[in-house]
């Protein structure tokens, strides 16, 4: 009795842990608010919005056309090395069998780095072919370890017997050898097509421009914040397999009757036969030949007609892409990035040739010393002069001469509160070590932003090199981490809207965003001075198609693109044209996008401080976050 009671308690616990996040998941998808604490009544628009959107819809097919061709091609290559190496004496089989099995073994990221070099080496073009190529590369061990036990199993007789009565080795091995390790070529070629799309770390690694799977695209986005498009894609997924797992094992009932053979399973058995060997070829070469016409309607990323965009997650309105593509005929390949410390090794590796990018100051401050950037021919950009003399002034802090960059955006950081959760205004950094708060408190996941508040907290310089200066705001940020709720990026836009803190550090053009969901939040620049940022447009030394870059830069500072810009992103526009047609008085001058000048003089721009001190700040915030 006790043991039928655990045994239930058990497997209770172990269906709630596995299956309630995934039921509050598939909730979620119908949600109509944006928000995960407030329901906003019951909706199918994420589904709506999901099938909509083109770029979730190309990474599904990716994922589908890759998965398909490493596969087969896959089980081919596996399936005749296996073959070879059964032929291999069996001291060498041994050593080959070795060998086969060390990139199973190996550790994921090992093998996309290692493949990532060799594609850098030899001159290949990140995309479509790479990652093709890498998941063609992993799936072969798993199809030879499938197929080996069934060569084993044959009898080397009967092929020879074959080949006696005069068949040809090749109509031998199909009549003889093939049916009898047909299983595990079955075997190894769905292990494969799964192990392709399940794969994350390689494809990461490997993958170009404008090209994504699944895994890679659910993971940006979610990096950026969880849309509730994620929330549909995710429960579509697993209600598909569910139904693919009720279908393949749950079986009718059949009604035994004494020396008879039932009938349904009969006819199950050639329903699954006819869709295994008929439905299901057709469908995949339907996908593969459809997806090489696609495919091949896009190869040429080295045309003319093209700009590679590299930019920040949700920086830049989709209309205007299309804007200025039906205005140039220039193709726009877009891909987007979460900080400016994943966006600089890609750069730096030269392994795609971006045409334009959007890093922060003192990034480009660094890639300038590091000669990664070209100068900008400004008579193909004459829609400079719309950029503020102020901030072609900021701009000169990181670019002297400001012949490498063209400012797209700018703002501030500053603390975001809900009125209705702290009981008076805040005007202090200090706050973010208010025990009152405990538990309550946002902090940005982000070595710069986070030291930079510590230091101006203590009246220090947010570009400080000084040790003593660091160890202090160590100290201080390892003394605050048991009162943090938790250190995000952009999750910060969704906690504080659902209420779900009441304190968070966040970047100026989120908080707008943030008050017009949620009325109680307020935003302020505190007295100690904060950042100042500004994002530009800048041209990698080894771009290959310059002049459409230009064109695209030049597009961008047209001020009804700006004003288009500014009202999706909510980040603040340089652009003086642009503002001035924002029609909203209150937007047009509202101080959390163009705060006051005597805000700003207390706000300093990051600076790149060398990479011995980036090396000295990314161990402190180690020490911080191991604490």
């Amino acid at each position: 009795m006790m043991k039928s009671v655990l045994q239930r308690v058990y497997l209770t616990l172990i269906l709630i842990l596995l299956y309630a996040p995934i039921v509050t998941l598939m909730i979620l998808s119908f949600n109509a608010s944006k928000s995960r604490s407030k329901w906003g009544g019951f909706t199918t628009k994420w589904y709506v919005e999901l099938f909509r959107n083109e770029q979730i819809m190309n990474a599904l097919y990716t994922t589908l056309i890759i998965a398909l061709l490493s596969a087969l091609i896959a089980t081919v290559i596996g399936t005749a090395a296996a073959i070879g190496i059964q032929a291999l004496k069996s001291k060498f089989r041994t050593f080959m069998m070795g060998v086969t099995n060390i990139p199973m073994l190996n550790a994921d990221i090992v093998t996309g780095i290692s493949l990532m070099l060799l594609f850098i080496a030899f001159r290949f073009s990140l995309g479509f072919s790479t990652i093709l190529f890498a998941h063609i590369t992993f799936n072969i061990p798993y199809v030879i370890l499938s197929v080996t036990p069934k060569l084993k199993q044959t009898n080397k007789s009967t092929y020879e017997a074959a080949l006696d009565l005069g068949a040809s080795p090749v109509h031998a091995f199909f009549k003889v050898v093939f049916p009898d390790i047909l299983p595990g070529v079955s075997s190894g070629f769905l292990l494969a097509f799964t192990m392709s799309l399940d794969d994350f770390i390689i494809t990461h690694f490997t993958k170009g421009p404008g090209v994504d799977t699944l895994s890679t695209k659910i993971y940006s986005e979610v990096r950026k914040g969880i849309k509730p498009e994620m929330y549909a894609l995710s429960t579509i997924m697993f209600v598909t397999v569910l139904l693919l797992l009720v279908l393949v094992n749950i079986a009718p009932e059949e009604k035994q009757v004494r020396g008879r053979i039932p009938e349904k399973p009969r006819r199950r058995h050639k329903i699954s036969r006819f869709l295994f060997r008929k439905v299901v070829p057709v469908m995949m070469a339907a996908v593969v030949i459809v997806g090489g016409v696609f495919y091949g309607s896009r190869a040429d990323t080295g045309g003319a007609d093209q700009v590679i965009v590299y930019n920040w997650g949700e920086y830049l309105d989709p209309d205007a892409i299309t804007i200025f593509e039906e205005e140039t005929g220039i193709d726009v390949v877009y891909e987007e990035y979460e900080t400016n410390e994943i966006m600089y090794p890609k750069i730096q590796s030269g392994a795609i040739a971006y045409d334009v990018v959007c890093p922060s100051d003192y990034m480009i401050q660094r890639m300038l010393e590091n000669d990664l950037l070209a100068e900008i021919n400004f008579d193909n950009v004459p829609n400079i002069k719309e950029i503020g003399d102020t901030y072609m002034d900021m701009s000169r802090q990181f670019d002297p001469e400001n012949k490498y960059s063209v400012p797209y955006t700018w703002g501030t950081v500053g603390i975001l509160y809900n009125k209705k959760m702290v009981d008076e205004p805040i005007d202090s950094w200090s706050v973010l070590w208010d025990e009152t708060y405990k538990d309550s408190i946002l902090m940005q996941d982000s070595v710069r932003d986070a030291f930079g508040i510590t230091l101006k907290y203590l009246g220090y310089s947010l570009n400080s090199t000084d040790l003593d200066e660091l160890e202090a705001a160590k100290k201080l940020l390892i003394e605050q981490k048991p009162l943090v709720q938790a250190y995000v990026i952009d999750q910060v836009r969704d906690k504080m809207i659902g209420n779900e803190a009441a304190i968070g550090v966040i970047y100026s053009g989120e908080a707008i965003y943030t008050q017009w969901e949620n009325p109680d939040l307020e935003y302020v620049i505190p007295k100690e001075g904060s950042n100042v940022w500004i994002d530009s447009w800048v041209i990698p030394k080894n771009a290959k198609h310059k002049e459409n870059a230009e064109k695209f830069i030049n597009f961008l500072c047209r001020p009804d693109i700006a004003k288009m810009n500014f009202d999706y992103i909510t980040y603040s526009t340089p652009n003086v044209g642009g503002r001035a047609l924002i029609e909203d008085e209150a937007l047009r001058d509202n101080p959390i996008a163009f705060p006051p000048e005597k805000d700003l003089e207390r706000c300093e721009t990051f600076r790149f401080l060398g990479d011995e001190n980036d090396a000295i700040y990314n161990e402190l915030w180690r020490e911080v976050k191991s604490k």
